[in-house]
C-alpha cells in the first residue's frame, strides 16, 4: 500500500449479547409501607364486614318447614336490619326474629322466621280456615299451605307487638302457640332468598 494512501478505520465486532443489568433490591421502606397498605385493606375489609353484618344486613338458613311453600328447609335469605331501625312494619312482611322464651314448639333455633299477620292494636280471631283482622276477613296475597290448623283465639296485639304466623299454616309454631312478638326481638326484614340459585328471587 502506498504510504501516502488513507488509514481505513478499523471495526471491532461486538457479541449480541444484552447488557447484563443488575436488578435494583426492594428497600425496606417500600418493603414496609406495601405491608402497610395490605394490613389497612385487611382491617377495612373487617370492620366493613362487622358494620354490613351488626347493622344493615346479615343470611340466614332455613331449618324447618314452618314458611312452606314461600321458604323451603335449606333455603338461605338475606335480611335487612334498617328497613326495620328506620322504616315500617306492615302485616305480610316476613321477619326474623329471636326465638320468645315462651317457643315451647320444641325447635333448636334461636332466631325464627314468620310472617307478621297482626300489628300493634289489631284484632284478630279465625273461623275455619279464614282468619279475621278487625272484624274482615284477612286475605293472604301470598302462597301459603291450608288448613289453617290451630285456630286464633281472641287476640288483641299489644303496642310494641306483633302477631306472627307462618305460610304453612298448619305445620307452624307461631304466635297462636306462644304470643306476640316484642320489637325489641325482630332483628330484620327477609327480603331476598339467594339460595338454591334456582329459586333466587326477592320476597
Amino acid at each position: 500500500m502506498p504510504e501516502d494512501a488513507p488509514a481505513l478505520p478499523v471495526v471491532v465486532a461486538t457479541p449480541d449479547v444484552e447488557p447484563h443489568v443488575t436488578p435494583r433490591p426492594i428497600k425496606p421502606r417500600r418493603r414496609r409501607r406495601v405491608f402497610i397498605e395490605w394490613v389497612i385493606i385487611v382491617v377495612a375489609a373487617v370492620l366493613v364486614s362487622f358494620f354490613m353484618r351488626t347493622f344493615a344486613f346479615q343470611t340466614f338458613f332455613i331449618p324447618s318447614a314452618s314458611m312452606e311453600p314461600t321458604l323451603q328447609i335449606g333455603d338461605r335469605i338475606i335480611v335487612s336490619k334498617l328497613s326495620v331501625d328506620f322504616g315500617t312494619i306492615n302485616r305480610g312482611d316476613v321477619l326474623v326474629f329471636r326465638a320468645p322464651p315462651a317457643e315451647n314448639c320444641g325447635e333448636p333455633v334461636t332466631d325464627l322466621v314468620k310472617r307478621v299477620i297482626g300489628l300493634p292494636g289489631d284484632h284478630l280471631t279465625s273461623k275455619g280456615n279464614t282468619i279475621y283482622v278487625n272484624g274482615a276477613a284477612f286475605k293472604e296475597a301470598w302462597t301459603h299451605t291450608e288448613p289453617l290448623g290451630s285456630a286464633i283465639g281472641n287476640v288483641t296485639v299489644a303496642p310494641n307487638q306483633y302477631f306472627m304466623m307462618g305460610d304453612n299454616h298448619g305445620n307452624s309454631c307461631d304466635s297462636r302457640m306462644w304470643g306476640t312478638v316484642p320489637r325489641s326481638y325482630i332483628i330484620g326484614k327477609a327480603f331476598l332468598r339467594i339460595w338454591p340459585i334456582g329459586r333466587l328471587g326477592f320476597l
